[in-house]
């Protein structure tokens, strides 16, 4: 077996368990658990799927840091306001997911899955800098197209897409997002940043849509290009020149905003983060745990899942 590190967008994860199990499915106190189990099953999948020997469940200390929001006030905004609706893409954690939240973390530790997140960042910029950081191939596992920005076929750097449902992963590569979208992982940010995402509150320049950002960035390479160019009013049109012109007040600050924190101070000892059988002690400690919280087949399952790891010495 390959050493392969896998790093989980865990919000994105357990979000999505909230919203895939039914909300009956409680403990014998009647707190819900659905989350909780729905999490766990899809760690059993990921790791019988993809066979990481390494695995982080990176956590979202912040998910909509201020230090975002004073660059563009809109950042997540409509996640805010939305507070009353419902959807895996609201971030207004709902009563009931709150709840499981604290028994997630807990499962985790029982089965020595690290967590790490960081003051004041979310998740992607945890998953930023350990991809970045890390000497091991990665698999990314996200809902968030944001993170294909890290993707890297030169490093061994994947992202494995849920957006399509837990029943139709999708494996991102180089190949997959120049298909997509016509840009290189590296200029996917920029992209971003033009395009605009108004799933996260960010207007991008008016007028400038995917196909125009795509074909800005294969003429200029960059952001920095494409504005050196709009500057000296060469290699584009008047009409695109004039909306690039009209966006710099944005365009001075959005990239900040879009692009994934690389170099948070962090931990970065891969042996806190290897997959390894549970001892007897420990299986007893989280059988006890899945009595209390009634989590029965999920926890029988990630356990056998965590039992066909193989350990690799580091």
């Amino acid at each position: 077996m390959t050493d392969r590190l896998m790093l989980l967008d865990s919000a994105s994860l357990y979000f999505r368990a909230f919203y895939g199990v039914p909300d009956t499915v409680r403990a014998a106190d009647g707190t819900p658990v659905n989350a909780v189990r729905g999490f766990l099953d899809i760690i059993t999948k990921l790791v019988t799927t993809y066979e990481p020997t390494h695995l982080v469940a990176c956590w979202d200390d912040d998910w909509r840091p201020q230090w975002r929001v004073d660059l563009i006030p809109t950042y997540k905004t409509h996640r805010v306001a939305e507070i009353t609706a419902v959807g895996p893409d609201i971030e207004v954690v709902p009563d009931p997911l709150e709840l499981q939240v604290p028994v997630i973390r807990q499962t985790l530790d029982a089965l020595g899955i690290s967590i790490v997140g960081a003051t004041a960042h979310e998740a992607d910029d945890v998953i930023g800098t350990l991809a970045t950081r890390a000497s091991l191939p990665v698999d990314i596992v996200t809902g968030d197209r944001d993170l294909f920005q890290l993707v890297d076929d030169a490093r061994e750097v994947r992202v494995i897409y849920t957006a399509r449902g837990m029943s139709k992963l999708e494996s991102v590569t180089d190949a997959t997002v120049v298909a997509k979208y016509g840009v290189l992982p590296s200029q996917y940010a920029d992209f971003a940043t033009l395009r605009g995402d108004s799933s996260d509150g960010l207007p991008g320049v008016a007028g400038i849509g995917e196909k125009t950002a795509a074909s800005l960035l294969a003429a200029h390479g960059d952001l920095a290009g494409i504005l050196a160019a709009a500057d000296r009013g060469e290699g584009m049109s008047a009409g695109v020149r004039s909306k690039i012109l009209a966006g710099l007040p944005y365009l001075a600050v959005a990239p900040t905003v879009v692009e994934v924190v690389k170099d948070l101070d962090l931990d970065l000892d891969a042996r806190d983060w290897l997959l390894q059988p549970l001892d007897d002690r420990a299986r007893a400690d989280a059988e006890a745990l899945a009595d209390r919280w009634a989590l029965g087949t999920a926890m029988t399952r990630i356990i056998g899942a965590l039992g066909a790891t193989v350990p690799h010495d580091d």
